[in-house]
């Protein structure tokens, strides 16, 4: 039995190692990726402040998947034939018993005019390093900051982490005063998240925001983006000398270009609750790639659902486990719909943090809530230690 995994981030690279580890010598496992490199994305936020380089929170995935038997293809995935079970990549076709499309996003820059030109976007590490330097320009001619997100985008919460790291960086360069710092989204309340709120959350952030002096807009979108301001889709205009959006999310042009993966208009994977797509019984999907749908309506302004790295591991999880029970002939596959699965998170505030946590990332839940730690950001630190540590070790069967 032969598994293909497209993609070697948080989903593929689980995905991969958990299918090898459950399949043995049974299971021939291939992951192919473009990078050779492991990326902990969390910690992008930090780059652009120089409290991380990108060298702290990479490494090479290609030696550990090699450990653990799994053959790593470094190769740009192209298109695949679900007739034929053929992926066709720039290194040569690849075949395969069982696909699994762990791609990540591809950003949707376009969704303005101006956002690719005249915004940052911290989400990759050229992007983050960018930002970097921005601000080290920035310093020596302070003026005004608008954050935030674009309409239809979904990552709200890194945009929040990088919005508190900015204000604590204003004050540590002694600038704060001549700044004007804006917060832009299209959620329909602060701390919506696109997962509906948590209890407590919108008064909180608020409460943020009164102490931080950070002025903020709800239900906008953005119109344009100038080198010098930002037009809103109320039609106000904030002046802006350095601006950082969160775009949004799409599906990569594998997927895209693949007509036979039936992909949504977005270029996501439709799948059922066991994450196999929902024609085609040999291909799955695992993190950003599965096609989530949202339980709320957005108000004024479009806006998404987050995909992020607990959730991502989890699915990776999933799809190893029913790939593996597929192969052993069983009908009994293991569901979690993605709104299912627990909300586990830690917001960065700055050196302080909010701790996220509910049963469920989607309503109805029985249990969530937002706790505030004010001394200093020691969860997400720990986190990412923790995350880094066991994915070096090829440790996926860890929470």
């Amino acid at each position: 039995m032969k598994t293909v995994v497209i993609g070697g981030n948080f989903a593929g690279m689980t995905a991969a190692l958990e299918i090898k580890r459950k399949g043995k010598a049974q299971h021939e496992v291939v992951l192919i990726d473009k990078s050779p490199l492991f990326l902990f994305i969390p910690s992008l936020i930090w780059v652009p402040f120089g409290r991380r380089d990108i060298q702290d929170i990479s490494f090479r995935k290609d030696t550990i998947l090699e450990k653990k038997g799994v053959t790593f293809l470094k190769a740009e995935a192209l298109q695949v034939d679900t007739k034929k079970n053929k992926v066709t990549t720039d290194q040569g076709d690849v075949f395969y018993d069982h696909l699994v499309i762990a791609t990540g996003p591809k950003v949707k820059y376009d969704v303005a005019p101006g956002v690719k030109e005249y915004a940052h976007y911290i989400g990759t590490p050229n992007g983050a390093m960018k930002t970097r330097k921005a601000l080290e320009e920035f310093k020596k001619n302070p003026g005004d900051i608008v954050i935030g997100a674009t309409q239809n985008a979904g990552c709200m919460g890194a945009a929040y982490e990088f919005l508190f790291n900015v204000e604590k960086w204003l004050r540590e360069q002694n600038i704060r005063k001549k700044v004007n710092l804006y917060w832009v989204t299209p959620e329909t309340f602060l701390g919506h998240f696109g997962i509906d709120g948590i209890t407590g959350g919108e008064t909180m952030l608020k409460s943020f925001m009164k102490m931080f002096h950070i002025h903020y807009r709800t239900e906008v979108g953005i119109k344009e983006v100038f080198e010098d301001k930002v037009a809103l889709s109320t039609g106000e205009v904030l002046n802006s000398r350095f601006t950082m959006l969160m775009p949004p999310f799409v599906g990569v042009d594998f997927v895209t270009k693949s007509k036979d993966l039936n992909a949504t208009a977005a270029g996501y994977i439709p799948v059922t609750d066991d994450y196999r797509h929902r024609d085609i019984p040999n291909v799955w999907a695992a993190g950003i790639a599965v096609d989530v749908k949202l339980p709320f309506t957005p108000g004024k302004v479009p806006f998404s659902g987050p995909k992020t790295g607990y959730p991502s591991d989890e699915t990776g999880k999933i799809v190893a486990e029913n790939i593996i029970r597929t192969a052993q002939g069983k009908t009994e596959l293991k569901k979690k719909a993605w709104g299912k699965i627990p909300g586990i998170c830690v917001m960065d505030a700055g050196k302080k943090e909010v701790i996220i946590l509910s049963n469920s990332l989607f309503k109805p839940r029985k249990f969530a809530i937002m706790l505030p730690n004010v001394i200093f950001d020691f969860s997400k630190v720990l986190f990412e230690k923790y995350f880094m540590w066991k994915t070096r070790h090829g440790y996926s069967q860890l929470p």
